[in-house]
């Protein structure tokens, strides 16, 4: 057992926990910056990380009542084929020196996008409630399948945006879904989303198994505690640390 991971795993869980965001914009930056993975074993290992980690609060959502089926019929109706396809360009091209540097600006990316979530999270509800305006019922459909297809690719390229993105998407569709439906729908649709992913990177042999449990016997405690000292630490300071530290890794994987 790798104490150094078992360590990684807790800070990550731990942040997660605080905030509610998803491990894998912390996680990949994590394995390629300390543990010294390859970009593509980085995207591989947190994918199933994340599938992981998050299966349990999709369970939970499920009994809850708190998924709305539409929205995430919709969602996995364009990510699941979107990942797929993805995954089996990576397995015709091989990993190239052009996909290598794809996947590494997708990761630089994805992060940006992240922080951006993260500090204007407030903003996206009237930024949809305007959007409503404009957009007729009929149309929300096809714009949920494809909001799904970008979210497959990013994912597969980067393995992030099942979380933050994901959920800033759906409220801009749907600004009038409750919150808990919001987050629970979220979180149902990134399971199935980073498992198909996960299981692609996995026959490219891009999956540190033994990392990959170290990391999940620190998370598992992590998540616990964070989500108790939630109502220690102010939330602007979380999040404000939250998003200088995505926009640092952001910047540092780009560059």
């Amino acid at each position: 057992m790798d104490l150094v991971a078992v360590l990684g795993g807790l800070g990550v869980g731990l942040i997660v926990g605080l905030t509610g965001v998803g491990g894998g914009s912390l996680m990949t930056p994590l394995l390629i910056g300390v543990f010294k993975l390859n970009p593509a074993v980085a995207i591989g290992t947190d994918l199933w990380f994340a599938a992981i980690t998050k299966s349990g609060g999709s369970l939970a959502h499920w009994r809850m009542g708190h998924v709305d089926k539409q929205i995430l019929l919709r969602l996995l109706t364009g990510s699941v084929p979107a990942a797929i396809a993805t995954i089996v360009l990576m397995h015709f091209t091989g990993i190239t020196k052009g996909w290598a540097s794809t996947l590494t600006f997708s990761l630089g990316i994805a992060l940006l996008l992240t922080a951006v979530t993260v500090a204007y999270r407030k903003v996206w509800l009237q930024v949809g409630l305007k959007l409503e305006k404009w957009l007729p019922e009929t149309v929300k459909p096809t714009l949920t399948v494809a909001a799904g297809a970008l979210l497959g690719v990013l994912v597969s390229l980067s393995s992030i945006g099942a979380g933050a993105i994901g959920a800033t998407l759906i409220l801009l569709l749907y600004p009038r879904v409750p919150t808990q439906r919001l987050v629970g729908t979220d979180i149902a649709h990134a399971v199935p989303l980073t498992l198909v992913a996960g299981i692609g990177h996995a026959s490219l042999g891009h999956v540190e198994w033994g990392l990959l449990a170290s990391l999940l016997v620190g998370s598992l405690p992590g998540i616990w505690l964070g989500a108790k000292l939630t109502r220690a630490l102010p939330d602007k300071l979380v999040r404000a640390l939250l998003c200088v530290s995505l926009v640092t890794a952001g910047l540092k994987v780009i560059n």
